[in-house]
């Protein structure tokens, strides 16, 4: 019981601080660093004189916990040529909590960070010691494997109040505790310039040294360290040979023996840990009641995987050791035995491949298995065991592995040059280096698959799943990790958000009894329809047209951030601190973007989160083979040329490209000069009926035929200019092969806004009889006006407005409100070309007038064909009957595409932002191709280089497969 006395006031600083205090507490580390000599290494930074207030009160360790995860930065770091992902060095680690506790005081630092290793928040890679203060050791968070990451209920909070007053549920496994070196003394009358009555008073040490009292008790080092010099002198060279032998060598030599009794006897030690697994692990689980009989050995065979192998192996090697150091007291090589036995370490490849697999399997059975937990728990406090939990053992042959050549480095390095090793030794740990390439490799490969199945299992859809292809071959996870959302520093503002090679995928974090899950907090977004960048913009809408080419009517990239962070350079310049974190904006592109910012908890946090994904995006883009771009003209087109369309005439080597124009037609060669062969205005649709030598124009909605000789006179009144008028008031044409026929289709929309209804007309060119030469019948007939061209094939009306015209085989398909109609020109005949009978097809059906169809192609040949519909929203297969073929499949547009283009084996997208390809077989998305104001003008189905877009910037630009 502490002395009753009466409260007497105080300055503030100068009297304890309880649990329930509102003020920040105060505690000095210059005193308290007396209490930390002896047992920790130092590496203070100078007179520590703290007074700032600690980010979180530091005495509470789930709350140091909670902010050393949102603050640490993991990466894959190398030691001992083993490469280790997630983790961070020791030196990282006490900065960080020598910032989040707010001193200067790495000793405190380091023993707070100790207390944290203690509770299991992370582990040293090799499970050998606790948290030190170096950037050469390594360290993981405990939890990788479960959750994906260390998860800690108790939340950070800048406002002590809030923080003290918190009643907050953490979980039985999480950290928690106090460390009562950072608390103060609950007696009210305990000051720092008066020795306090208690011994177990946080304040006694800094008493005792402004009272310069000697400090009494404690726990007395000598014998330890004693015991512990005649252990480590036990393992020296030096002590096992007699005097005169070791007297009689060069100290290069006496350092050489050293090394390699090192390393003979540390092989034994690493045989006898493999013998220890067998022995204490593999075989009770086989013979003892802890697993049901039917999983015993399924269960052995995942979590110890080919260790008897490795000790095979390294039984011979050690065998071998031995033989060589009771047959010399001083060895004269070592290097013969190695080149002999290192061939054969093919098993550590394999064992360090399956490591996270076993891991995986012993932490699950563990934390399910209450037998099983306490087995474990009393296996790991035998002395056998030497404090080190299975994990730690689970590691030796990789980390053994690795060890290798730093040990034949040391041998090498005091060789003479005449002695054998000098050759054998470099040839040995080349070979040694080339399996542990292997071991990052496999065991790399083997951790993103696990990730990926984890993830993959582990993912809550809203509502229906979507494909994310997971488990694809090559599929692999880029990087993960809370972000926060609006910058606060609540927990259920986190996401935990993974970059795959392919997507960015948006969850929350689930914990229940089925295990760990991840709710999809938002549609995955492709990596390249998505841009990142540090500076928070308003999300504006350009009003400024930089250029003729951009269409009238707006795109669906326009509410893309017009001033960001470019994908590429430096990083922009820090604007946030830690309290509202570092943000990252995130701009998805096409039907389902749009902008919003997530926020790193520090800076060095974000730049990995960037850097990683637009080294992904860029991959991508330099991956991208499906279409390649090829440049046709970008300069000759001028901001008052608008091109509105294009067509091509002449054979492949002779291909020229007609370009219709607000000033006309030209004509010219790809990469070549372009001239006006026709002066017209607003040209917006041009063809070409190569047989017949007709070009047609459509210009201020007339349609007009010229012959081809009009592309190639450049002189303006040439009779060759001369058109001839097919129609007025068309909207839009379509020029195709129908019953064997070929056939222009004219649309006219009808002039009434409450009557959306179309005239259709199909006109057929007029033949000349063979035995006369085309060319002077068709300049006779453009000469005379009363000649025709074309003769009437069919003419009808549609009450709806016809978006489109397809010419199939045998009849006319029209795209229209309705979706796709089809008319047998033979009898004008009109059926839906979807059979509404179909409940597969009832998505289609809710859509109803809102449809938009852009186009139809025939997939297959013979009786097996398939038709490709292409709608505004969607993609998919009907047979020859409107019935739904390939239940199942369906492509779901990434933009709001205003055509389709058909190039086996894909589907172009043209949305004004990008153009989205797609495989025909799969749906799969193959490629994006980013830009501003993209329009298809010309499209022949299947034709290399017979597709033709334009776009701001790029101006016209030529697309063909490769």
């Amino acid at each position: 019981m502490p002395p009753t006395q009466p409260k007497i006031s105080r300055l503030q600083g100068e009297r304890s601080q309880s649990f329930s205090s509102y003020s920040p507490p105060t505690f000095d580390p210059v005193a308290r660093q007396a209490a930390l000599q002896g047992s920790v290494s130092s590496n203070a930074l100078g007179p520590p004189a703290v007074r700032k207030p600690p980010i979180v009160y530091p005495a509470l360790l789930s709350r140091v916990a909670n902010a050393f995860v949102q603050r640490i930065t993991t990466s894959s770091r190398i030691k001992d040529s083993i490469e280790y992902k997630d983790c961070f060095d020791g030196r990282d680690a006490v900065d960080k909590i020598a910032f989040i506790i707010k001193t200067t005081d790495r000793n405190l630092a380091l023993l707070l960070g100790r207390a944290l290793d203690a509770q299991k928040l992370f582990h040293d890679v090799t499970y050998v010691h606790r948290l030190r203060d170096s950037v050469n050791e390594l360290y993981q968070f405990r939890n990788k494997l479960i959750t994906g990451g260390p998860r800690i209920r108790s939340i950070e909070s800048p406002d002590y109040r809030q923080a003290y007053a918190a009643s907050e549920s953490v979980d039985d496994d999480a950290v928690n505790g106090v460390f009562t070196l950072l608390t103060d003394c609950y007696s009210p009358t305990c000051t720092r310039d008066k020795l306090c009555y208690s011994i177990a008073c946080p304040r006694r040490l800094e008493q005792q040294s402004r009272l310069n009292l000697t400090p009494n008790g404690g726990l007395k080092r000598a014998l330890s360290r004693s015991s512990s010099k005649e252990k480590k002198d036990q393992r020296l060279w030096i002590t096992s040979v007699p005097k005169e032998i070791s007297d009689a060598l060069s100290n290069e030599e006496k350092k050489r023996q050293e090394v390699i009794y090192e390393l003979i006897y540390t092989e034994k030690d690493f045989i006898n840990d493999l013998k220890y697994l067998n022995n204490k692990w593999i075989t009770p689980i086989r013979t003892l009641d802890i697993l049901p009989e039917s999983r015993r050995e399924a269960f052995i065979d995942r979590v110890f995987y080919n260790i008897n192998d490795v000790y095979a192996v390294n039984s011979k090697l050690g065998e071998a050791l031995l033989k060589r150091q009771q047959a010399y007291a001083v060895i004269p090589e070592v290097g013969d035995i190695f080149l002999e036995h290192v061939v054969n370490f093919s098993p550590f490849v394999l064992y360090g491949a399956n490591q996270i697999e076993a891991k995986y399997e012993f932490e699950h059975e563990k934390n399910t298995n209450p037998s099983f937990a306490k087995f474990v728990e009393e296996t790991e406090r035998k002395p056998e065991s030497r404090k080190l939990e299975l994990n730690g053992y689970l590691t030796k042959p990789t980390t053994r592995l690795g060890r290798y050549p730093l040990l034949l480095e040391a041998v090498l390095k005091y060789t003479p040059e005449d002695n054998p090793d000098k050759k054998a030794i470099p040839q040995v740990i080349s070979i040694i280096k080339d399996f542990l390439q292997k071991v990052n490799l496999e065991s790399g490969k083997c951790e993103n698959a696990f990730s990926l199945r984890q993830i993959n299992k582990g993912l809550q859809w809203k509502s229906e799943p979507m494909e994310l292809n997971l488990l694809a071959k090559d599929r692999q996870l880029i990087m993960k990790g809370p972000l926060k959302k609006k910058g606060t520093s609540s927990e259920h503002a986190d996401l935990y958000v993974f970059a795959f090679d392919h997507v960015l995928l948006l969850t929350k974090e689930k914990k229940g009894k089925g295990g760990e899950g991840y709710k999809v907090h938002k549609r995955p977004i492709p990596l390249e329809l998505l841009t990142l960048s540090t500076m928070e913009e308003p999300v504006t809408k350009s009003s400024r047209r930089t250029s003729s080419l951009i269409p009238h009517k707006s795109s669906s990239a326009s509410n893309v951030v017009s001033k960001i962070t470019p994908t590429s350079g430096p990083l922009a310049k820090i604007t946030s601190d830690s309290k509202s974190g570092y943000p990252i904006v995130f701009t998805h592109i096409g039907r389902h973007g749009g902008t919003f910012t997530l926020y790193a908890t520090t800076h060095a946090g974000r730049k990995n989160w960037m850097e990683k994904i637009q080294k992904q995006i860029q991959a991508l883009k330099n991956k991208a083979d499906a279409w390649k771009l090829v440049p046709v003209s970008e300069r000759f087109f001028s901001a008052s040329n608008k091109v509105n369309c294009s067509a091509t005439v002449g054979k492949k080597g002779a291909m020229r490209l007609v370009i219709g124009t607000d000033n006309g037609v030209f004509v010219g060669k790809p990469k070549g000069q372009f001239v006006k062969a026709i002066t017209r205005e607003r040209v917006s649709q041009v063809d070409v009926l190569e047989g017949e030598r007709i070009l047609l124009v459509l210009a201020e909605k007339q349609l007009l035929a010229y012959g081809l000789e009009a592309l190639d006179n450049a002189d303006p009144n040439s009779p060759n200019k001369r058109a001839k008028k097919i129609g007025s008031s068309v909207s839009f044409f379509k020029t195709g092969v129908c019953q064997n026929r070929t056939l222009v289709g004219i649309v006219k929309h009808s002039i009434n806004a409450l009557d959306p209804s179309s005239t259709i007309k199909t006109l057929e060119p007029i033949h000349q009889d063979e035995s006369k030469k085309i060319k002077p019948s068709l300049r006779t007939m453009l000469r005379g006006g009363n000649t025709e061209l074309f003769k009437l094939h069919k003419d009808f009306y549609i009450p709806r407005e016809t978006s489109s015209l397809h010419f199939l085989r045998n009849t006319l398909c029209v795209g229209c409100s309705k979706g796709f109609e089809l008319i047998d020109l033979s009898n004008l005949n009109t059926q839906d070309l979807l059979d509404y009978n179909d409940p597969t097809l009832e998505f289609v059906h809710k859509k109803d007038e809102n449809l938009k169809p852009l186009a139809i192609y025939r997939i297959g040949t013979g009786d097996s064909f398939t038709f490709l519909l292409c709608y505004e929203d969607f993609a998919f297969y009907v047979d020859k009957t409107g019935r739904r073929a390939r239940n199942g499949w369906i492509i779901h547009w990434e933009g709001v595409p205003t055509f389709c283009a058909l190039e086996l084996p894909y589907v172009i997208a043209f949305d004004p932002a990008f153009i989205e390809i797609r495989h025909v077989e799969t749906g799969d998305l193959v490629q994006i191709i980013p830009g501003n104001n993209i329009r298809c003008l010309h499209h022949m189905p299947n034709v290399v280089g017979g597709t033709h877009v334009v776009m701001v910037s790029l101006r016209l630009k030529y697309y063909s497969t490769m």
